[in-house]
């Protein structure tokens, strides 16, 4: 598999600038003019044509034709022949409620695990996991079950942050996340700081980026990665 995972699309540089250097890497070696297909479903404020019109416009320099999903006169062909999939953040509840109801969800997993190259950010990143209950999201609408593509063994946290404003009473994110492992003790969770992503080749999980990531399992304490090469319990 070829995936790129990042926590978030927009930085001060601008809509996906700090990724560039990794996405060129995800796709040196398509062609110019190689098929994408944009994903734009967990976009809900955002309208689905101003999105594909905003990734097509951050992504022109790379060559890639993309054509939003939503816009395919047949999806599943679209999505057979794209070399890229691209999957946008936005809510993750409303993703993947999109793409069970319409019957792409299994044919996006085999696609890539074919070697369609494949580049998430939040919701995006989110869907690669086995389900999607480590998001961040309001549950806006009802997905049907929470089981995603299953293309990594852990679940990821993007955004993530443990930041705690004075006076605020609410859980932080890592006590959520304890939540999450106190009932699923088997199953990692990495937190995924903004400016990080995962490098995904074959079998080889990398952190790419300049922060460090805790991982969540159990009642352990949470382990901090540096960037590199990842050895995730299975």
């Amino acid at each position: 598999m070829n995936l790129l995972l990042l926590s978030n699309s927009s930085s001060d540089a601008g809509y996906l600038v700090h990724a560039m250097p990794d996405i060129r890497e995800l796709i040196d070696t398509l062609p110019q003019g190689a098929a994408a297909v944009f994903v734009p479903y967990a976009g809900v404020t955002r309208d689905w044509d101003d999105y594909t019109a905003l990734v097509v416009s951050a992504l022109a320099d790379t060559g890639l034709a993309i054509q939003g999903l939503h816009r395919a006169e047949d999806p599943v062909a679209a999505l057979e022949s794209a070399q890229v999939i691209i999957v946008g953040g936005g809510n993750t509840f409303n993703l993947l409620g999109q793409l069970r109801r319409q019957g792409l969800l299994d044919v996006v997993a085999r696609r890539v695990r074919e070697g369609a190259a494949y580049l998430g950010w939040s919701a995006g990143s989110n869907l690669t996991c086995p389900s999607i209950c480590t998001t961040n999201d309001m549950p806006i609408v009802d997905p049907e079950g929470f089981d995603a593509l299953g293309l990594l063994s852990f679940q990821i946290n993007p955004h993530y942050t443990n930041a705690h404003p004075p006076g605020h009473r609410g859980e932080t994110r890592a006590q959520r996340l304890t939540e999450f492992c106190t009932l699923n003790p088997d199953m990692p969770v990495l937190g995924l700081p903004e400016g990080a992503a995962l490098r995904v080749r074959g079998d080889k999980v990398a952190l790419v980026g300049p922060h460090d990531a805790p991982l969540f399992l159990g009642h352990d304490e949470p382990r901090v990665f540096r960037p590199g090469p990842l050895e995730i319990p299975a």
